[in-house]
């Protein structure tokens, strides 16, 4: 039955010479002894057990005492006495047959390997066979691999070398070499996947995710994956200005590991000198934060000076002699002041990917544009029935990370002039304008005089309408237009070229483009002062760039969407993310 079950796809073939040797090996102490043949220990040791119990039950009842049943016998039930007076022993064959003890070991290890891994603590103290069965790697590793995404293998680690750590180490410091990093490795021989699951995956499962750290009006994109047999916060960094399409570049923050049996210890992976000692506490649901507890690790040698040049080579691709708009200047220097003084010590709150519902322009999620002298920053575009959202998750001090930089009315696209009007900036403005005193009649309908039905007596809420795409401007053709725009497919590629007088930090940007839409972009003083919705032109180029025209900047914005994986960073529901954007603007306001 067991070879049956192997062939039917429970679990892998055994070959002969395995079944041969079952008996004569020991997984306590063999520690080459791979997954199959643990499993096929027990098989072989349950057998053997089985056979010498009923042995034993055997001599013990003696000749005189052993069950008497004559073929044709009638026997009475319940009493376990045959017609001719001999005692019979009662028959739990069939009994046993039935329930999940008399299961094969194989098929008892596939069930058990589909169980919540929290629920198999419980499930071995049924029976001494659940206990023994529960001890398969088997069951832990597929648990670790269906929970967590954990494909590293504890057994051949030791088998193949050190490639797999030398290619771990040169992915987190290129800097460190593997001998000397070797002795900061944790020894893997004597792990075994039910630690890994308890003591690792298991109580830090609360902080996988996408997080966003609370660096003022900074912010960032920190990413808390399983990376082998780590736990690794990786930040995610926009590429340097004006590389918009270049990708992007990660930096790990922190690190968690088994660095004995049954304890996880958390390291600082910030500075240049290796990972040292760091601390992991969950303020409460959906936040965390981090400490560093050496961070003297954190300085060079040459003091605040070198470090500022090492960060300024890291963050921006470029020395200072580079930099010589002195606006420029200030605003790179207050941000590594700013940054630097957290020392890695920071907390983190918990955000999710936008999701994708059926007729949305484009899917949504993450883009990296440039924002003039504050360099490149993520925002995420997420769509709102007939409205579309860009919020900044990297900020700059004038509007900060987790507030609305970009609004766009899907109801209202603009028509762009033939490509030798597109260079007139005049007639660019003068389309968006009119889109715009249309807007704000339609918004405050008793400074227009307007006498349309259900405008009266509404007050404020003619705004709030408008901002929900349920206004009452469908009887205008520009949103009748805007509606049957949205609703149906994207027409042909149309040639674009920016006006003459706007600013680009990226002269190569596409010369097509799809589709335009009115729409507002957010701009405020130093320290976010006075903010104000200016209106603007919003470009699709294709499924991954857009671009948007400050009007009031004469300004423009190229962004480009982010194709790396970030996992475990889907929103559990619709309104868990609305909530969620609407907590981000509280951060920072």
């Amino acid at each position: 039955m067991a070879g049956c079950a192997r062939l039917c796809g429970v679990g892998q073939s055994r070959r002969c010479r395995r079944r041969e040797r079952k008996n004569q090996r020991d997984p306590d102490t063999d520690p080459e002894l791979d997954l199959d043949e643990e499993e096929e220990w027990i098989v072989g040791k349950m057998q053997a057990e089985g056979s010498a119990r009923c042995a034993a039950d055997t001599a013990a009842s003696g000749p005189g005492k052993a069950a008497i049943s004559m073929p044709g016998a009638a026997t009475t039930a319940g009493t376990g006495v045959n017609g001719l007076g001999g005692l019979v022993l009662p028959d739990t064959t069939k009994t046993t047959r039935n329930t999940l003890l008399g299961l094969p070991p194989e098929i008892l290890v596939a069930i058990f390997s589909s169980l919540p891994g929290t629920a198999l603590p419980n499930l071995a103290l049924v029976c001494k066979k659940f206990r023994q069965i529960l001890n398969t790697e088997t069951i832990w590793r597929r648990r670790c691999m269906a929970e967590f995404g954990m494909c590293e293998d504890l057994r051949k680690m030791e088998v193949v070398g050190l490639s797999s750590k030398d290619l771990y180490v040169k992915r987190i410091n290129p800097r460190v070499k593997s001998g000397r990093f070797m002795k900061l490795l944790p020894d893997y021989e004597h792990m075994n996947y039910r630690d890994v699951y308890t003591h690792l995956l298991h109580p830090n499962r609360h902080i996988l995710g996408l997080w966003q750290p609370d660096i003022g009006p900074y912010g960032g994109l920190l990413n808390v994956v399983v990376d082998g047999l780590f736990i690794i916060g990786w930040m995610f960094l926009p590429p340097h200005d004006p590389r918009v399409d270049d990708a992007m570049r990660r930096r790990p923050l922190f690190r968690i590991h088994m660095w004995e049996t049954n304890k996880a210890t958390v390291e600082c992976m910030y500075g240049h000198k290796g990972p040292h000692k760091g601390d992991i506490q969950i303020v409460k649901k959906d936040e965390f934060s981090t400490k560093c507890n050496q961070t003297d690790h954190h300085r060079m040698p040459g003091g605040r000076q070198e470090e500022f040049r090492t960060w300024l080579e890291e963050e921006w691709g470029r020395t200072l002699e580079d930099i010589f708009n002195e606006h420029m200047q200030e605003l790179i220097l207050m941000k590594f002041i700013y940054t630097s003084q957290y020392d890695n010590c920071l907390t983190y709150r918990r955000i999710y990917l936008p999701p994708y519902l059926p007729g949305d322009l484009l899917r949504p999620g993450l883009f990296k544009g440039t924002y003039g002298s504050h360099g490149l920053e993520i925002v995420m575009l997420s769509f709102h029935g007939r409205r579309a959202k860009g919020t900044k998750l990297t900020g700059d001090p004038n509007v900060p990370a987790g507030q609305l930089t970009l609004e766009i009315d899907l109801s209202r696209p603009i028509q762009l002039p033939e490509i030798e009007k597109q260079q007139s900036m005049e007639e660019l403005s003068r389309l968006v304008l009119e889109v715009h005193e249309q807007v704000q009649r339609e918004s405050n309908p008793a400074q227009s005089g307007s006498t349309e039905p259900g405008a009266e007596g509404q007050g404020g809420g003619g705004r709030e309408e408008n901002q929900n795409g349920l206004g009452a401007a469908s009887a205008t053709p520009t949103t009748t237009e805007g509606a049957e725009a949205s609703a149906s497919p994207l027409t042909a590629p149309q040639p674009f070229v920016l006006p003459l007088g706007v600013m680009a930090r990226n002269e190569v940007y596409p010369r097509t483009c799809k589709i335009c839409f009115y729409g507002t972009g957010l701009i405020a003083g130093h320290g976010f002062t006075s903010p104000e919705h200016t209106p603007g032109l919003f470009i699709l180029f294709d499924d991954n760039r857009f671009g948007f025209i400050w009007l009031e900047l004469k300004s423009f914005s190229l962004y480009s969407r982010i194709t790396d994986t970030l996992q475990y960073a889907e929103a559990p529901t619709l309104e868990a993310f609305e909530e969620m954007l609407k907590s981000m603007q509280s951060w920072t306001s």
